[in-house]
C-alpha cells in the first residue's frame, strides 16, 4: 500500500467521482427527467445507485432509471439548485397516502 506524504491527506469532505451510477427517472414532457428527493433533513438531494440490485431494493422493481456518471448527474441538477448527490440511499419512505391525480384548471371548467 502508498503511503501519503504528510500533509497529503484528503479529507472526509473530499468529494471523488462514484463512477457510473444508476439514477432514478421519471417520465418528462421531452424524455427522462431524472427524480429529486428529499434528505432526512429535507434538503433536496439526487440520487444514484451502484447497482441495480441496490436500486431495485430501495425503489421497487418498476423504477426506471438511466446510467449517469456522478459528474454528469451533478451538472445536471446543479441547474435546479441541487448540489447533493446520495449514492446508495438505504432507507426510502413510501407515500403515506395514495397520490392524488393532478387534474388540469380546464376539467374542472368543463364540468
Amino acid at each position: 500500500m502508498a503511503q501519503l506524504p504528510c500533509g497529503e491527506d484528503p479529507e472526509p469532505s473530499d468529494r471523488f467521482p462514484a463512477g457510473p451510477l444508476l439514477v432514478p427517472v421519471r417520465p418528462g414532457p421531452s424524455g427522462c427527467v431524472a427524480r429529486i428527493f428529499r434528505t432526512p433533513l429535507g434538503d433536496r438531494t439526487a440520487v444514484g445507485f451502484t447497482s441495480e440490485h441496490r436500486l431495485i431494493a430501495a425503489l421497487g422493481p418498476e423504477q426506471t432509471w438511466i446510467r449517469l456518471a456522478e459528474p454528469a448527474l451533478r451538472a445536471l441538477t446543479a441547474l435546479l439548485g441541487v448540489t447533493t448527490v446520495t449514492v446508495d440511499p438505504a432507507f426510502t419512505a413510501r407515500a403515506s397516502r395514495p397520490l392524488k391525480p393532478v387534474v388540469p384548471a380546464l376539467a374542472l371548467r368543463a364540468a
